[in-house]
């Protein structure tokens, strides 16, 4: 698939990695609609974007809400007369022990953060991807390809219970919806990126970071445009479907 015929949905758009596909994909000229619960930051992204060679608009989605899904498609296919790529970025950190401290203190953790990163991080994308995929098999629109954002902590990493669990299970729906969809001429590929340069690493401790930077053995973090490039690598190879790429400069957690 040409970049520059890709008619793309992406979710999470307003920030980090989502910002970044979305501005690349429009550079490349293709026409993108990217939606997040971020108002103002689809309104800055929109700006941005303006004077790029494809085009961009916005809408308002919360991934984990199917009427908000079903609306925001509705207004997605006036835009791009039918998707032909849907990029499954959006997802949340909630993170935390199953259970720390002893005796009396013991600590747990809590039910609404974990239901809360499940429906965000893999709850979401069935939605996504389910009406992307029916709408592409009723219009018979092919090619057509799925890229689900996975992670390094898909593997099981200490605190993460909820964000890994979520990971892992999107790399099994990857695969699954894989087989399901190729005679239909519809891909699906994943990418797990590691550590990347996002807004999210603004909430990691300056110890932290400087634990996550010693276990890459590249010795950096990298870059949003890193990740991009094996976005654009899924989007652009048709022998390529099943399979997620790992961007992490080597690195390894939960003890791997």
């Amino acid at each position: 698939m040409n970049l520059s015929d890709v008619r793309a949905i992406v979710t999470g758009a307003a920030r980090g990695l989502g910002r970044c596909f979305a501005l690349e994909l429009v550079a490349a000229g293709a026409r993108v609609v990217a939606g997040d619960v971020d108002r103002a930051g689809l309104r800055q992204l929109k700006a941005e974007a303006e004077s790029l060679a494809g085009h961009l608009s916005v809408a308002g989605l919360d991934v984990a809400d199917e009427e908000s899904v079903s609306q925001f498609f509705e207004a997605a296919d006036a835009q791009l007369e039918g998707a032909n790529a849907l990029l499954n970025n959006a997802g949340i950190l909630r993170d935390g022990l199953l259970a720390s401290g002893s005796g009396g203190e013991v600590i747990r953790y809590p039910t609404v953060q974990w239901r809360k990163v499940q429906d965000v991080n893999l709850f979401g994308p069935f939605l996504m991807a389910r009406e992307f995929a029916s709408r592409a098999l009723e219009r018979g629109t092919r090619p057509a390809v799925i890229v689900n954002i996975s992670s390094l902590a898909r593997a099981g990493n200490v605190g993460q219970s909820s964000y890994s669990s979520s990971k892992a299970g999107l790399d099994a729906a990857t695969r699954t919806w894989a087989l399901e969809l190729a005679g239909s001429g519809i891909r699906v590929g994943g990418v797990a990126p590691g550590v990347i340069d996002t807004p999210i690493l603004d909430d990691i401790s300056d110890e932290a970071k400087a634990e996550l930077l010693a276990a890459i053995p590249v010795g950096r973090i990298g870059r949003p445009e890193e990740v991009w490039q094996a976005v654009r690598f899924v989007l652009e190879c048709e022998f390529f479907t099943g399979r997620t790429i790992e961007i992490d400069g080597g690195a390894a957690m939960g003890g791997a």
